[in-house]
């Protein structure tokens, strides 16, 4: 039974590889959810390294979240994380030049890692957390049209034309150069915002 998507009353944002709540992209979202909508649930959660450990962590704390009205922005890392919910919740995505094929882009990277926010932080990317990445994989999201994704063809990790063939029948924002960060992030918060429909404090 198709059940069309309430008014937004809770969003979760979640952080690429090596990042955290503190990158700009959650920064500025966190900005203006504290600003323009305060009543509405805002989670940013620290994600841990193993991709399990932060699948659990994500299905846990929005676990009693209302999935007509909840959402979830996912960059990078958390674009393939917020896939994953989406899929299991059937809940509103957007998407910020989401990582397609993790499992094989971070296999390279296992080992000592830094953080990118501040180096003086370091994590172990354990050979593991490549299988676990590959458990989270889904197929086609089941509704399609609940998906929004902005895509910089100027990503220097990701592939865009990667990224815009998983999502063939989601409303794609594709940006003409740009880069993997989405620098100008600000210039398209406002669709971000519209899409999520976020209804005023009353």
């Amino acid at each position: 039974m198709f059940v069309k998507p309430l008014p937004t009353t809770h969003v979760l944002y979640l952080h690429g590889f090596r990042s955290s709540p503190q990158s700009t992209k959650a920064r500025q979202v966190a900005a203006v959810m504290a600003a323009k909508f305060p009543h509405i649930t805002w989670w940013c959660p620290q994600l841990p390294p193993s991709p399990q450990a932060a699948a659990a962590l994500i299905a846990q704390g929005t676990a009693h979240w209302p999935a007509q009205s909840m959402a979830v922005i996912g960059s990078s890392l958390g674009g393939f994380y917020a896939t994953w919910l989406a899929t299991q919740r059937a809940c509103k995505a957007v998407l910020l030049n989401p990582a397609i094929h993790p499992a094989r882009d971070l296999a390279k990277y296992i080992g000592d890692q830094t953080a990118w926010h501040d180096p003086a932080e370091r994590f172990y990317f354990a050979p593991e957390f490549v299988d676990e990445l590959r458990t989270l994989e889904v197929g086609p999201l089941p509704y399609p049209e609940r998906a929004w994704a902005l895509i910089a063809k100027g990503d220097e990790v990701l592939d865009w034309r990667e990224m815009t063939a998983r999502y063939p029948d989601s409303t794609q924002v594709v940006i003409e150069g740009g880069d993997h960060a989405i620098s100008n992030f600000e210039t398209y918060l406002p669709l971000v915002l519209a899409f999520l429909d976020l209804q005023a404090a009353p």
